[in-house]
């Protein structure tokens, strides 16, 4: 089942193919197309809806195997809220997640508690999201129950070996999570999401609630694991700088929507969207010698509820060629490099070879 939203009375014209007509990549592991959560706005006494929050607003990418795709953008840009409804932890409004060919919002309850063995999320609050009243070992047992892959004796070995995995000694397994630093409970987090053996983990702000030393430290363990178990991750954060190190390509998310995706270099050394640009010159310079050319935006970040017309970047944007268009027309995600998509109606095409799609 492809969950459908009747297009808004207020949307604007798209100028032509959207992201969700683009063909899927054949190799892909995890496919979204057009993935949409909006919240209600309800008020009254009957709690009438009178609006709704455009948290995800039609976002499509693609996670090969072994791959790590970067999603980073401004706090409210609407990272997490896709995240979670790719895994179904929120339901989704609309849109279609095909994970290793098979669609995540098709299935029961059973189904779906088989496929979140391939499908796991690391936490951005290492603390909470540990139950304080059970040991480490209990929490990571726990999991190993519901999916019925060990126990007693089989169970205790698994728990030490994740433990271990990590970086973690055998005694903390007996420890509760307040006997932790923050470093350490996060990599309890990454052992917790092993333990069913996932070959895809959300990775939800992993590191921005820890020590600039320690977020190192969990970012080197994270693709130590990718190495050596060939996981696929889908990043999310707001450090691009972050993000840069890890990730193989990058999405850049503006006010739910997908506003560049493409190689993680391309996208940091040559932007193709003004929102891009003005986040790599807010991420500080290591030289004092330096001048760092800070694009300072105008105004603030619209409100999901009420969106702006067209492109939803336009009232904020430097970009010294934007006219009316861009106050009427939603770009879609076009080529603008080899590999490298943006939605901006004002970057000039590339000409040549065409990629199939932007999420590959």
């Amino acid at each position: 089942m492809t969950v459908s939203l009747p297009p808004s009375k207020g949307d604007s014209d798209t100028g032509g193919a959207t992201q969700e007509s683009l063909p899927a990549p054949t190799d892909a592991l995890l496919d979204v197309r057009g993935l949409k959560k909006h919240f209600p706005i309800r008020r009254g006494f009957f709690a009438r809806e009178v609006g709704q929050v455009r948290a995800v607003d039609g976002v499509t990418f693609a996670v090969r195997r072994g791959e790590t795709l970067g999603l980073v953008g401004e706090s409210g840009s609407g990272k997490t809220t896709a995240g979670r409804t790719l895994l179904r932890l929120v339901e989704p409004t609309a849109g279609s997640v095909r994970f290793a060919g098979e669609d995540v919002f098709e299935l029961e309850a059973d189904a779906l508690r088989r496929l979140r063995r391939r499908m796991q999320i690391v936490f951005q609050d290492p603390y909470g999201s540990l139950n304080p009243r059970m040991t480490v070992g209990d929490t990571i047992r726990e999991v190993l129950a519901v999916h019925r892959l060990a126990r007693g004796a089989a169970a205790t070995a698994r728990v030490l070996e994740l433990l271990s995995l990590v970086g973690l000694a055998p005694e903390h397994a007996a420890r509760y999570p307040h006997e932790f630093s923050g470093g350490q409970r996060q990599r309890i987090g990454i052992a917790r999401a092993l333990s069913v053996e996932p070959e895809f983990i959300v990775c939800d702000e992993p590191v921005s609630a820890l020590d600039v030393s320690v977020q190192a430290q969990v970012l080197n363990l994270l693709q130590e694991l990718q190495q050596r178990l060939g996981l696929a991750y889908l990043f999310i954060a707001h450090d691009l700088s972050v993000v840069e190190h890890v990730s193989d390509r990058i999405a850049v998310m503006y006010l739910g929507r997908i506003v560049e995706i493409g190689d993680a270099r391309a996208v940091v050394g040559a932007p193709k969207h003004p929102y891009t640009r003005a986040l790599l010159s807010a991420v500080p310079v290591p030289d004092p010698t330096r001048k760092a050319g800070r694009i300072v935006l105008p105004g603030d970040v619209p409100s999901p509820a009420a969106p702006p017309p067209g492109c939803p970047f336009h009232p904020r944007c430097p970009h010294p060629l934007k006219d009316a268009d861009c106050a009427r027309i939603v770009p879609p995600l076009a080529l603008k490099a080899p590999g490298q998509f943006a939605a901006c109606i004002k970057e000039k095409a590339f000409v040549g070879e065409r990629d199939p799609v932007p999420g590959g």
